[in-house]
């Protein structure tokens, strides 16, 4: 059984990621290329149909893709357009996938082209809107891309693992809430801690001081981590001055944040990570996005490495059954919405096969 949903859509790469040159990229367990046609960005497997090479090894040509082996042609459909001193009429198709350019990210569908519907990528309000600043980034891990969402729906990891920027033991010591709302396209898993007249970690502190605010005082602290299917990790982070309202108070007694997570899988057992913070104050700081960045960088790469080597311990020991307490329930309900997708996808592509047969000769 597989372990992701492919009928929908996943970040494929970030849009600079994708200029003069054809991208190739592991995505769902299909091998695609990536190139800017003529009319936009185009996606097709990864394989010439002449000696199966990698088109994503070619160049791109007036907007169209070449093979760097024989100089075939592709186009965006997935039919060869030509060949040096070749008909080409009756070369076999090669798969194309349904691709979009959004919000600074390609978005791909893995799964039955006809199903892909453009009005289901998310919306992300703070793409190109100046009252934001946005700073990212991507990490190619070596895990089950169902690991990168267990962590992010369960922030108590980072009293330990990001101890030196924003772990504290508030977290801890504050329970958190997880609830499941609405359903199919709309569920989303909401796992929400509150922290009240607490000290705020370096990296808060921080920020803090990037806004023009003091930074040793006691504050109000709150993440809220939202996981919409496939894959999507959404947290909204910050501290407020104590007294002033909290996640509520007025933008000019706090600092707000979203940290951005699409998580796509490549294979069973590796992902690629597209992660990044969008604020909500001081947005037309250069220099405090970069400084975001890099510290973002380093936390994710402390999250890598654990990750990786609880990929290796599991994969070493498939059978032992893992322990499920309540900080975990972030993660697991999210994997639930997960199974019950794939579930429902394999139900319906069962149904779609079976009509598909001949009907029965009657005897």
């Amino acid at each position: 059984m597989s372990t992701f949903p492919k009928n929908t859509w996943y970040v494929a790469a970030t849009s600079d990621e994708i200029q003069d040159k054809p991208l190739g990229r592991r995505i769902c367990g299909e091998r695609i290329a990536f190139y800017r046609a003529q009319h936009g960005i185009a996606a097709v497997e990864d394989f010439c149909p002449h000696r199966g090479a990698p088109l994503s090894l070619g160049f791109v040509c007036e907007g169209k893709l070449v093979c760097g082996y024989h100089g075939l042609e592709m186009g965006c459909d997935g039919k060869t357009i030509a060949m040096p001193g070749q008909r080409v009429r009756g070369f076999p198709e090669i798969r194309s996938y349904p691709v979009e350019e959004r919000h600074g990210f390609i978005w791909v569908w893995p799964g039955d082209k006809a199903l892909a519907d453009a009005a289901l990528i998310p919306k992300l309000p703070w793409h190109d809107n100046p009252e934001w600043a946005y700073g990212g980034g991507m990490f190619h891990i070596q895990a089950d891309y169902r690991l990168m969402i267990d962590n992010l729906m369960d922030l108590t990891h980072e009293t330990y693992v990001h101890a030196s920027s924003i772990g504290q033991a508030e977290i801890d010591e504050t329970p958190c809430k997880t609830e499941t709302r609405g359903e199919g396209a709309d569920v989303e898993v909401v796992t929400s801690r509150f922290m009240n007249d607490i000290p705020a970690p370096p990296f808060w502190k921080m920020a803090l001081r990037s806004n023009g605010l003091a930074d040793d005082v006691p504050v109000d602290r709150w993440q809220v981590c939202r996981f919409t299917p496939p894959s999507h990790v959404l947290i909204e982070v910050g501290v407020a001055h104590a007294g002033h309202g909290g996640y509520d108070a007025p933008d000019e007694h706090k600092v707000y944040s979203m940290v951005v997570d699409f998580i796509t899988p490549e294979t069973e057992e590796s992902m690629w990570y597209f992660w990044g913070m969008a604020r909500r104050f001081n947005p037309g700081d250069a220099e405090v996005t970069d400084r975001i960045r890099e510290g973002q960088h380093k936390i994710f790469s402390e999250d890598l490495q654990m990750l990786e080597l609880q990929q290796r311990n599991l994969s070493a020991h498939p059978d032992r059954k893992l322990l499920k307490l309540n900080i975990d329930a972030g993660g697991v309900q999210s994997r639930k919405v997960i199974d019950k997708w794939i579930a429902q996808e394999q139900q319906a592509a069962a149904v779609a096969a079976a009509a598909a047969q001949p009907a029965a000769a009657v005897a």
